[in-house]
């Protein structure tokens, strides 16, 4: 499968130039995802690798059953501000792969032995803008620092060669690629490439853009991750603690799919279960954005002087010029 996957990748390359070169239109997109299909795995064969089911029934069924693990998935924020909630939701998603892919029914989360490591390959920019992973923050959302490998290449072209070879080691449970933006070294071609990588190689790959566009991509999926309130810390009995802050929740948009139209959900993270959880629309405020937390008057009345504006004075006329 694996020899097959790079001699596609390679007859493809070839079309590309060829096309190039005779300064036609390439014609090797649309064959590339016709041979890809027709060599897929059926979805009821044996080869097939099962996706990683989300936990979320709605969001599964959009998915056609979950996270694909042999496939790449981009998952990107809108905006800088953002990225602390893409990164979240995509270590989220790494910390349920070690956990439960692979696992057989009715096993206990805590008895999983001879989990394949997390690659994290950071962007540059994006580290000193939005900050780096944190091993205590990690062990707190759910992944064990031991098992969490961090690389940050200083070029692009290091971190699409670091991600290739990783995917072909087949090593590692999950290789996570920070990218910033839409760079133009970045394109479609270099998508196809890590896509088929990882399809070789079975293993899933997470393209985490960082207050990125949407752009073609060979993706299978794409999610935009915002930040969303959350609820309030359950107690025992069910009922919520005033004033406390509940797990972390995201407000995700499946972009890319075979839906036809873009499917938005809000999950909540539970990192001492790896679950993820729905939140309902009327269960919190509002989205950020909407409304200030406490809304009220912007400006209180001034004190000591009138709070309206005075009339204004005589108005001049001027002869416009000639």
């Amino acid at each position: 499968m694996a020899e097959a996957a790079v001699a596609r990748e390679t007859l493809f390359a070839l079309r590309e130039t060829i096309a190039r070169l005779e300064g036609r239109p390439i014609p090797a997109l649309a064959a590339m995802a016709h041979e890809t299909r027709a060599a897929e795995p059926e979805a009821g064969s044996a080869d097939a690798v099962q996706p990683l089911a989300i936990g979320v029934a709605a969001l599964d069924e959009a998915m056609q059953g979950g996270v694909p693990l042999d496939a790449l998935t981009e998952i990107r924020s809108l905006a800088l501000r953002d990225a602390g909630a893409a990164s979240g939701f995509t270590l989220a998603l790494a910390a349920r792969l070690r956990v439960f892919a692979g696992r057989p029914r009715g096993q206990a989360v805590g008895k999983t032995t001879a989990v394949s490591p997390v690659l994290w390959i950071g962007d540059t920019v994006a580290g000193m803008e939005a900050g780096l992973p944190y091993a205590l923050g990690l062990q707190d959302f759910g992944l064990e620092p031991a098992g969490f490998l961090q690389a940050s290449p200083r070029k692009l072209e290091e971190a699409l060669w670091l991600a290739e070879t990783a995917l072909a080691s087949a090593a590692f449970a999950v290789v996570i690629l920070e990218v910033r933006g839409n760079p133009a070294r970045f394109g479609l071609t270099e998508s196809r490439r890590l896509a088929l990588r990882a399809k070789a190689a079975g293993r899933p790959l997470f393209l985490l853009r960082q207050a990125g566009e949407e752009e073609a991509s060979s993706a299978l999926f794409r999610l935009a991750v915002e930040p969303a309130p959350a609820l309030a810390r359950p107690l025992p009995d069910g009922s919520l603690l005033g004033g406390s802050i509940g797990h972390p929740a995201f407000r995700l948009t499946l972009e890319k799919s075979r839906n036809p139209a873009p499917f938005s959900i809000t999950l909540e993270w539970n990192a001492h279960d790896r679950q993820f959880a729905p939140v309902l629309d009327a269960q919190h405020p509002a989205f950020p954005g909407e409304h200030a937390a406490h809304s009220g008057a912007d400006l209180s009345a001034p004190a000591d002087r009138p709070d309206r504006a005075q009339a204004m004075g005589s108005v001049l006329a001027f002869d416009r010029s000639a």
